[in-house]
């Protein structure tokens, strides 16, 4: 086998970024690092366990250099998070190399302008959770190809909702909502309308009909804060769900991340 020299290996790790750029809409360089310079499992050896994945002291710094060079050749857009992170996205001469390789690729230049610290947050989440299970070998929607209809719900979603991450292998889809304690009542009023929906599809005796033929529900995942794991679950119940019910159809992972530090726990 002809080993390649480094300017080919360059340009693999070039594209690999524009790739994941393309796919997740901006990333931050850890992202990258994680995402780009680690070796993926071919199929998962387990169930998903949603904690975000740890990049390299080495992936780092091949991010960082791979970066550099896009940056200069202006393939990517550089942008300030709330948190004072550097974030990237595609810029037009990105997409334009993309679509020389039959990528339908578009420009990342609204995504790096002004969002808050919340919608900074959630994302960040939602990409960690995406990134750490393509490494574990799940296929993955990230949200930016969910918000894009680039999933199997497309623009009608399942019940009608498009969740924030999805996953599946072998036919089990795992559905992530990643929520904070705080929910406005009209959204939190509609969550509820949709769980009840998806639940009562997953226990139909003659099979469920929400998700394509197939594919079954394993679980909608929600990482939350404690307090909203207290409050949906307490809610659910009043609503007449029994325990074991909210338990063969949703898992909490509450304790994952630290939604005031925008960063996830060890």
């Amino acid at each position: 086998m002809k080993v390649k020299d480094g300017r080919a290996i360059a340009h693999d790790n070039e594209v690999r970024v524009l790739r994941a750029l393309h796919r997740f809409g901006w990333l931050r360089t850890r992202d990258l690092a994680a995402l780009v310079w680690q070796r993926w499992q071919a199929r998962p050896l387990s169930e998903p366990d949603f904690r975000p994945p740890a990049a390299s002291a080495s992936g780092l710094r091949m991010a960082q250099r791979t970066m550099c060079r896009l940056f200069k050749a202006r393939q990517v857009l550089r942008g300030q998070a709330p948190n004072g992170s550097v974030i990237y996205a595609l810029a037009e001469a990105g997409t334009r190399r993309l679509q020389r390789l039959g990528v339908p690729a578009k420009s990342g230049k609204d995504l790096v302008r002004s969002f808050s610290s919340a919608q900074f947050r959630h994302r960040c989440i939602a990409n960690e959770i995406a990134i750490g299970a393509i490494i574990a070998g799940l296929r993955v929607s990230t949200e930016r190809e969910i918000a894009q209809n680039r999933w199997l719900g497309g623009d009608a979603g399942i019940a009608g909702k498009k969740p924030d991450v999805l996953l599946h292998h072998s036919g089990q889809v795992w559905l992530v909502e990643v929520e904070k304690s705080r929910k406005n009542a009209k959204d939190y009023a509609q969550l509820l309308r949709w769980l009840a929906q998806v639940g009562i599809d997953a226990l139909r005796p003659s099979g469920p009909t929400l998700l394509d033929k197939g594919l079954h529900l394993a679980k909608v995942v929600f990482v939350c804060t404690p307090a909203f794991q207290a409050r949906l679950c307490r809610d659910l119940a009043a609503a007449g769900w029994k325990k074991n019910a909210i338990d063969s159809i949703i898992m909490f992972k509450p304790s994952l991340y630290s939604f005031e530090d925008i960063v996830f726990s060890s």
